[in-house]
C-alpha cells in the first residue's frame, strides 16, 4: 500500500455534497494567554502565525476551543509531542481557563466516525498540513449548508473533540471566565489532567 501524501484540496463536487453536521448548544473550554481574551477570532490582531482552520486570506475569524479542560490543555501544552512532560507553575498560571457559551445551537461540519469518509476526508486534514485544511475551512464556509464551524478529533487526545467556531456566529457567543488551572479550587482538575497526559507540573 503508498504511503499517503498530502491531504487532497477540496474538490468542486464539495459544494453539491450534503454536509454531515453535528447540531450542539454545549459550552467550550479555552486555555488562553492574558493577551488575549477568551473570545479571539484570530483577526484583531492577526495570530502571529496561522491556526489549522484559519482563512488562507484572513477571510474570516475563527474562534478555537476545546470540549472540556483536559482538550483545551492537551491542544495548548501538547504541541511537542514526545518532547519533555514537564510544565511550570509560571507556564500555567500565564493561561486564563474560560468557558465558552453559545446561546443557540451551532451546527458544525462533523469530521469524527464515518463522517469524514463522506465527504471524502481524512486523519491528516485534522493532523497534517496547515496549508490544506484551510482551504477546506474556506470551502466549508461558502457552502451552501452554511455550517457555523468545525468539529473534529483533538490531534492529541482523539478520544475528545475541538471545534473551529466561524465568526458569523459572534454574536451568539459569550465567555465565562473560570479559576486558573493553579487555583486551589483547581487541585482535583489539575491532577486530572497531568495524571492522563503524563506532564510533571514543577513549582507548584
Amino acid at each position: 500500500m503508498p504511503t499517503p501524501g498530502p491531504h487532497p484540496l477540496p474538490p468542486a463536487r464539495l459544494f453539491r455534497t450534503r454536509l454531515p453536521l453535528h447540531v450542539t448548544a454545549q459550552s467550550w473550554f479555552r486555555l488562553h494567554a492574558f493577551s488575549y481574551g477568551a473570545i479571539y477570532w484570530g483577526l484583531d490582531p492577526p495570530r502571529p502565525e496561522p491556526f489549522r482552520f484559519d482563512a488562507p486570506a484572513h477571510e474570516f475569524g475563527i474562534l478555537y476551543a476545546g470540549e472540556d479542560p483536559h482538550c483545551a490543555f492537551i491542544e495548548t501544552f501538547g504541541h511537542n509531542t514526545g518532547a519533555t512532560r514537564r510544565i511550570s507553575a509560571v507556564d500555567l498560571a500565564s493561561r486564563s481557563l474560560s468557558r465558552i457559551d453559545v446561546a443557540r445551537p451551532v451546527r458544525l461540519v462533523d469530521l469524527t466516525g464515518p463522517n469524514a469518509a463522506v465527504i471524502g476526508v481524512d486523519a491528516r486534514l485534522y493532523a497534517g498540513e496547515y496549508k490544506v485544511s484551510q482551504h477546506w475551512s474556506l470551502a466549508f464556509h461558502q457552502h451552501r449548508d452554511a455550517p457555523d464551524g468545525i468539529y473534529y478529533p483533538s490531534r492529541h487526545d482523539s478520544d475528545r473533540c475541538c471545534v473551529a467556531l466561524f465568526d458569523r456566529v459572534a454574536d451568539a457567543v459569550a465567555a465565562v471566565a473560570l479559576p486558573l488551572l493553579t487555583e486551589p479550587s483547581q487541585r482535583y482538575l489539575l491532577a486530572d489532567i497531568v495524571r492522563r497526559y503524563r506532564f510533571a507540573v514543577h513549582g507548584l
